[in-house]
């Protein structure tokens, strides 16, 4: 079944009996906080209480595992609280290796509270894969990788990593937050676990936060390492809410038609900030120009809605182009219907890494010529 169509029908109910009395096709939103048990003990569908499992979150979480390709999708209230059930599924005195180029939050997870707790951490850069090779140690029990990277957009070769740490007995993790599964398909490039922050293209409209991990199915569902990630997502609760799931149902259908057009959209601003007098940079992978084009161009169908690019200056020239936007909305988050702009540095920690001059674009559903009018008249503040 092509993508676009299992995106509309996966999150649909079996056939409804006959006997019921209606048959809605949107899907209902089960609020209910608990279930009530059957005379015998029994619990009718398996329902117990919405911490442990909701029919609307089991829906959800279906449905993202089969546009991943995966065995068993595990939801969680957002995309941090997915990675630190990860975390927290492995053990003490166990080595992961994540990329330097990586969200922030999930860095100072890895660094400011996994670290105390007795996990090792070494960062490298994921697209040098001699790098990768000598940080592996045999302790290493996970590999993060994120592709395209946030804010920089980075390309890692997931077919290349996953080789390497699967030879020393590691698991592969790939955020695809920003390559969705319409634009890339990590589990078929050799990853072990998806992690998505559905807050963002997955909703798509910027009225929820979530996040879910997908198992690959050779880790075989009721494995320990998706037990124990399962185990912190009942146990810890830090689930979604029935309607924010629902609210993720929904927005699905549309995913693969959104995304293709924020793709495009993208590709046309990118193409022309790179002739603009006034950027000094262009980070995106559908460039011939980026350094990580053609391994983007073998993993990924088309090249995603995020780009950043450094205008020439520092941190007060991006800040001006950034408050000269008009149809830009400056706020931070991704993958909305609407075009966001920010200035990243200023959200992130200091030393974070991200230069002061970058700015990181959100392509939104607008036209991309207007889109290309109002950074062209923005970037007309600059001396």
């Amino acid at each position: 079944m092509n993508i676009q169509t299992l995106a509309v029908h996966a999150g649909h109910q079996a056939e409804p009996a006959a006997e019921e009395p209606i048959h809605p096709v949107a899907p209902a939103i089960v609020l209910s906080s608990t279930f009530q048990r059957n005379a015998d003990g029994s619990y009718p569908g398996g329902y117990l209480y919405s911490q442990i499992n909701n029919p609307n979150r089991a829906a959800l979480e279906s449905t993202i595992a089969r546009l991943e390709g995966g065995s068993e999708g595990i939801a969680f209230a957002s995309g941090s609280a997915a990675m630190m059930a990860v975390l927290q599924s492995l053990r003490p005195g166990d080595h992961v290796l994540a990329p330097l180029a990586m969200y922030y939050g999930s860095r100072t997870m890895l660094g400011a509270i996994f670290q105390q707790w007795g996990l090792h951490t070494t960062f490298a850069p994921m697209d040098d894969l001699e790098q990768v090779r000598a940080a592996i140690t045999p302790a290493t029990r996970l590999v993060i990788t994120e592709t395209p990277s946030n804010p920089t957009l980075r390309i890692t070769d997931l077919r290349q990593v996953a080789s390497i740490a699967h030879a020393a007995g590691a698991l592969v993790l790939c955020d695809n937050t920003w390559g969705t599964p319409i634009l890339q398909r990590p589990i078929e490039l050799g990853v072990d676990l998806v992690l998505h922050s559905t807050t963002k293209y997955l909703g798509g409209h910027s009225d929820l936060t979530g996040g879910c991990i997908v198992a690959a199915p050779k880790l075989n569902e009721g494995s320990r390492l998706t037990e124990s990630i399962r185990q912190c997502q009942v146990v810890g609760g830090a689930v979604p809410s029935p309607f924010d799931c629902w609210l993720l149902l929904r927005s699905i259908p549309t995913l693969p038609l959104r995304v293709r057009a924020q793709s495009a959209g993208a590709a046309a601003v990118a193409g022309f900030l790179q002739d603009h007098p006034a950027v000094e940079a262009v980070h995106y992978p559908g460039l011939p120009s980026h350094p990580g084009h053609q391994i983007a161009a073998s993993q990924m169908e088309l090249f995603g809605g995020m780009l950043s690019f450094q205008v020439a200056g520092h941190r007060a020239e991006a800040m001006a182009v950034a408050a000269h936007t008009k149809l830009f909305t400056r706020a931070t988050s991704l993958g909305g219907v609407e075009s966001l702009i920010e200035h990243r540095a200023s959200v992130e920690p200091p030393n974070s890494g991200t230069p002061e001059s970058l700015l990181r674009l959100s392509i939104g559903l607008e036209h991309p010529d207007d889109l290309i009018a109002d950074l062209e008249q923005a970037l007309a503040c600059l001396p």
